[in-house]
Order: structure tokens, then C-alpha cells, then sequence
């Protein structure tokens, strides 16, 4: 896939340079310094010249650049060079140019094991660290141990985990973490409303444990095109990735996710969903300009989640005229104040309870003007967090640990919706 590795500075030195294959020489690296680094023009992240093909990406002052004759999938590229990015934040914390020329013994050696004849083999942090040490040197009988392990890690069918791990307390925490995105008109309409939803895990568990994982009974993915009736009360996910651990043929027949967990914290599954949204917030707003000089607002706050549930750090950003003088508010919940520097009035909300209302009132004071330009009216922000709610509905039915020395472990589930500036209302 890949014939040809290199890192440049900003003044188009090579300070790494990786040949894979024999269809290129390390002489293309002029080509790249000349047609890229020398050219301000440039902007695409990949340039093909004749039958040679360029992916670079930039990170600090150095350049990443994977070198290709043939018809490489561009994304599994990119993939693999964000992959080295990682694993290189992962053994000496930054990527750049210093930081490189420190580390140039170990970054071949890292080369060396994740790349075999331009394909990408294993690129798991943990996995790589078992024998990519910067540590002082091993005595011969424990590399012999450590090489035996190796073998079976790099070989095995769980390369992203190690079978010796122990602990103490056996625990799993999964966390459901859900943005929130929505544009409403200033009629109350909904324009577009859709969750980007992420399930992180937190595993510690001792040997190498089998996990089943199960979601809502009425849950559905949506294909591309498919036009099937959908149930009201039905979680539909559309775009799912999960991590390679997960065996999926099992969750296409009874949608229960069944993996070995990596040790540690790692993303088990990325999902969007378009339908069926719950708001966790509405907003009624009335705004007018009785003069040319006054703007009234009144805005009205409901938060249409359980009782029992609170919000926290509720934020409003409600934007104001550019030539407004001054701001005077009231609120009966929480603080408002004007900033003139942003040209919004922020209404902040420490905590809110599910159901609660609460209600803004403001008269801005505008300077008179000789050419007075209509107001654009930006659309009304709001940002929030609210603990053990998802806006697609999304639920966790079970997790089960299954492992062969049958110990018991402690499971703690956790739900996270919130929005950051994607939560919008026009008014």
C-alpha cells in the first residue's frame, strides 16, 4: 500500500526517511519539498503527480508524508498516519521536530513493527509498548519470557490485549456520551436535530474476559435509501463504528455487542442518530424593536426532561445589536449580564431541574446611528449538560462479564447529554 515513509521540518529536511518498496527512491522526497512545502499555493491534502501519489498532514512544524504508486484507499492512509501520530504522542508525549530528532532510533523501531512491506499491521499502543521499550535493558531470561508473549499477542486473535492482566477489584464503567445538535426556527419548528453519540468503557478486569453488551430492544439502523416504516418510540442509529474487538456478525442477528475489552479506557462504539429526538430544552422567545433606539427581549426557558433529572451549567448566549450601549436584565433563576465585547447577553444557570421554567427579561439601549443596517439577528445558543439522559433514547438492557475463573465484577453505567454552541434557536 504504502511504498515510502518520510517527516519533514518546516524547511523541507527529511529527518525520517522509511523505503518499503523498491518502486520509489528516497530521491522523491525532493519532489515533495519542491511541489509542497516550497508551494504557498497548496492546499489539498494529497498531491498526484504523474503515478506518484503524496499524503501528508502537518502536526506542529513537521510533516507526516506517506509516499504510494498504486490505487491506495486514501482514508486507511490517513488513517495510519494519524494512527503514527498517536502512538508517537503515546512514547514521548509531542510530536515535532525536536521531539523527533530525540527519538529517531525508537521511531524506526516503531516503524519497523506497525508497517511490514507498506501494509499496516498492529498499531495498539499497548501491544507496541510490551516490546518497544525506552526502558534500561532486560536481562536475556526476561526478553526470552517477553518474546513469548509477544508471539502470541502480535499473532493471536486479541492483539489489543494482554492475557496476564490482573486487579484486585474487577470493574467496567461505560459511559454514554451524547452532543446534542439542533437548529429551530423562530416559529418553534424543528430545521434539523440530530445526536452524535459515543459509548466510552473504562475496563479493568482481570485475565481476558468475555463481555456482552446489550441495547434497547426496539432498536433499529437505518440504511442508506431504506424506506421502512419507522416505530415512534424506535431508536434508529445511522453511521455505527465500532472498535475492532467487537464481534460484529452478532450484533447484526440480536443486536448485543459481544467483544473482549482492551485493558483500560477505550471507545467501544460511534453513533449519530437524526430521528426521534428528545429536546432536552425548549425556548419560547419574543423580541422587538419598539424604537429605532430599544430592543425588548423576553425569553422564555423550559426544560422538558424527567423531574427527577437536573441540569447542570446551563449557559445562554442571546446576541444583541452591534451598536448596542447598554443592557438591563432580570432573571429569576440563575445570573445574566451583558458582554459588550461579544455582543451577547449570557444567562447563566448553575443547575436546573427537569420541568423547571424560568423566564428572562431585557431592554438594550442602541446608539443612533446615520446609516442603520438591519440586524441579522444571530441565532440564540444554548449550552448544557444533563447526567443519566440521552436524546436518542439510547439505553443500556445489560452488561455481562463472563471469564473462566468465573469472579464477580461491578458494572456502573452512566449517561452524558450536552451541547457545545450545536444547540441553536432563531428568533
Amino acid at each position: 500500500m504504502i511504498s515510502a515513509f518520510f517527516i519533514f521540518n518546516q524547511k523541507g529536511e527529511v529527518l525520517i526517511s522509511r523505503l518499503f518498496r523498491t518502486d520509489v527512491k528516497r530521491s522523491i522526497s525532493d519532489v515533495f519539498r519542491i511541489q509542497v512545502i516550497s508551494n504557498a499555493d497548496v492546499r489539498s491534502p494529497i498531491i498526484t503527480l504523474g503515478s506518484t501519489s503524496f499524503f501528508h498532514v502537518r502536526i506542529n512544524n513537521v510533516y507526516l508524508v506517506a509516499v504510494t504508486k498504486c490505487n491506495a484507499s486514501a482514508a486507511l492512509v490517513f488513517e495510519f498516519l494519524y494512527r503514527f501520530v498517536q502512538i508517537s504522542r503515546a512514547y514521548f508525549s509531542k510530536l515535532d521536530e525536536e521531539s523527533v530528532k530525540n527519538n529517531f532510533v525508537l521511531i524506526y523501531e516503531l516503524l519497523d513493527e506497525i508497517i511490514d512491506f507498506g501494509f499496516p499491521q498492529n498499531s495498539e499502543i499497548d501491544t507496541l509498548k510490551m516490546y518497544i521499550t525506552t526502558e534500561s535493558i532486560k536481562s536475556e531470561m526476561a526478553v526470552r519470557e517477553d518474546s513469548s508473549k509477544i508471539t502470541i499477542q502480535a499473532t493471536g486473535a486479541t492483539s489489543w490485549r494482554r492475557s496476564d492482566v490482573k486487579y484486585r477489584k474487577n470493574e467496567a464503567f461505560v459511559d454514554v456520551i451524547e452532543t446534542v445538535n439542533l437548529l429551530m426556527s423562530k416559529e418553534g419548528s424543528v430545521l434539523r436535530a440530530d445526536v452524535d453519540g459515543q459509548i466510552l468503557m473504562r475496563a479493568y478486569l482481570s485475565g481476558t474476559p468475555e463481555c456482552k453488551f446489550g441495547l434497547n430492544d426496539k432498536l433499529v439502523l437505518q440504511k442508506r435509501g431504506e424506506t421502512a416504516p419507522r416505530s415512534e418510540d424506535a431508536v434508529e442509529l445511522d453511521d455505527c463504528q465500532f472498535h475492532q474487538c467487537v464481534r460484529l456478525g452478532k450484533f447484526d442477528t440480536d443486536r448485543s455487542i459481544s467483544f473482549i475489552p482492551p485493558d483500560g479506557e477505550f471507545e467501544l462504539m460511534r453513533y449519530r442518530s437524526t430521528s426521534n429526538i428528545n429536546l432536552p430544552f425548549r425556548l419560547q422567545t419574543h423580541v422587538t424593536e419598539p424604537t429605532k433606539n430599544r430592543v425588548e427581549y423576553t425569553i422564555h426557558l423550559r426544560a422538558a426532561f424527567d423531574p427527577k433529572l437536573n441540569a447542570n451549567n446551563v449557559v445562554l448566549r442571546i446576541p444583541t445589536p452591534l451598536n448596542t450601549t447598554n443592557v438591563s436584565s432580570k432573571v429569576g433563576v440563575g445570573k445574566a449580564k451583558y458582554v459588550p465585547a461579544e455582543n451577547v447577553i449570557i444567562w447563566k444557570i448553575p443547575r436546573m431541574q427537569g420541568a423547571q421554567e424560568c423566564t428572562l427579561t431585557a431592554d438594550a439601549e442602541l446608539a443612533t446611528t446615520t446609516h442603520r443596517q438591519p440586524w441579522s439577528r444571530p441565532p440564540i445558543e444554548v449550552d448544557f449538560s444533563v447526567v443519566m439522559f440521552t436524546a436518542s433514547g439510547l439505553l443500556v438492557r445489560f452488561l455481562k462479564v463472563f471469564e473462566k475463573s468465573g469472579y464477580q465484577s461491578v458494572k456502573w453505567v452512566r449517561y452524558l447529554s450536552k451541547a457545545n454552541g450545536s444547540y441553536q434557536i432563531r428568533f
